[in-house]
């Protein structure tokens, strides 16, 4: 039997409310801190999709991800990005133990590019697109300067 549950979160606020985080600041736009997180989505492997983008940063011991057709882990920082639809799955290794992640998800539904020039050309970034298939491997000094970037948001 298969237990793999999916989830779809339409709304910025719905992802909030499924992850025991507060209502964020601002519907349209948001940054997670993946200390924040109240409760875990599923107690098992699990896939999710959005219907907004987001770009994280993700460290998490024992857990396998899957984004687009190749498989990766967390153990090193992880910087992936994901367009509205693209479906993200995690399992967790056989017994593992399950540690709290760490990191950082911005979370920008399209609406909150309306009407800009990255509204207009956000389709031609290769990386937020399966077509790359696969996340980006951080060193030290570049987690460093983009957990920095994101702090500041």
């Amino acid at each position: 039997m298969n237990n793999h549950q999916l989830f779809r979160f339409h709304t910025i606020t719905e992802y909030h409310r499924a992850a025991g985080l507060p209502k964020p600041a601002h519907p349209l736009i948001s940054l997670v801190h993946m200390e924040d997180l109240n409760r875990p989505l599923a107690e098992g492997p699990f896939s999710l999709t959005y219907d907004f983008y987001s770009i994280s940063l993700k460290r998490m011991k024992n857990a396998k991800f899957k984004y687009g057709q190749q498989a990766s882990d967390f153990d090193e920082g992880v910087l992936f990005f994901m367009s509205p639809g693209q479906v993200f799955g995690m399992d967790i290794e056989k017994g593992g133990v399950i540690h709290r992640p760490e990191g950082w998800i911005i979370l920008i539904h399209p609406d909150f590019l309306w009407n800009t020039s990255l509204a207009k050309t956000i389709k031609q970034y290769e990386f937020f697109n399966y077509s790359v298939y696969e996340a980006l491997y951080l060193s030290d000094k570049e987690e460093t300067m983009l957990t920095t970037i994101a702090q500041n948001i």
